[in-house]
């Protein structure tokens, strides 16, 4: 059986050029959702904007999410569940949590705490400026994800210089053969 289709959801102001996500569109051709405004999300945008493109797509696809995009597969998994065979859901974002988190994610908020109705690993760094380890933790219960300890990674993006991080790969690789 053939690998599962992979769509990107970057987080606030995209992936750049050294982020896993980035790295890994160009390696293995995976693709992006685009998003109208990475600056200044909106969550009714942000979900509308995944619903057209899994419109398109004729079988179901795997989400690879980091930050704002794990928030953004949470607000839209009921509605387009049957297009997702699985998710990888990285460093969410506590869109609830005025601290750690700033104003423009508000809209996100508040985050679902239900099952999301499909497989997916939840991959957690215990020193996230953007969430409590405990907290992500909780959403992974939530959303009946398999939650990965990734030790102390930071934010999980281009600060923590993973270049084609390959644990994350390899969880990912796990997902799409289910």
């Amino acid at each position: 059986m053939a690998e599962r289709r992979v769509l990107t959801l970057p987080g606030l102001s995209g992936s750049g050029e050294a982020h896993w996500q980035t790295v890994w569109e160009t390696r293995y051709g995976f693709m992006r959702v685009e998003q109208e405004d990475w600056e200044e999300p909106s969550r009714s945008r942000w979900v509308k904007r995944l619903e057209q493109v899994l419109e398109h797509e004729l079988e179901p696809v795997v989400l690879v999410a980091h930050s704002l995009g794990c928030a953004l597969v949470a607000h839209a998994a009921k509605k387009v569940r049957e297009k997702i065979a699985g998710a990888l859901l990285v460093a969410p974002a506590d869109v609830d949590d005025a601290e750690h988190t700033p104003e423009s994610v508000r809209s996100f908020s508040p985050l679902p705490c239900k099952p999301l109705g499909f497989p997916a690993t939840l991959v957690a760094s215990r020193n996230d400026p953007f969430i409590a380890f405990e907290r992500a933790a909780h959403f992974a219960d939530c959303w009946q994800a398999k939650f990965v300890d990734a030790g102390a990674l930071g934010h999980i993006n281009s600060d923590s210089q993973l270049g084609d991080w390959p644990e994350g790969f390899e969880l990912l690789r796990e997902l799409r053969r289910a």
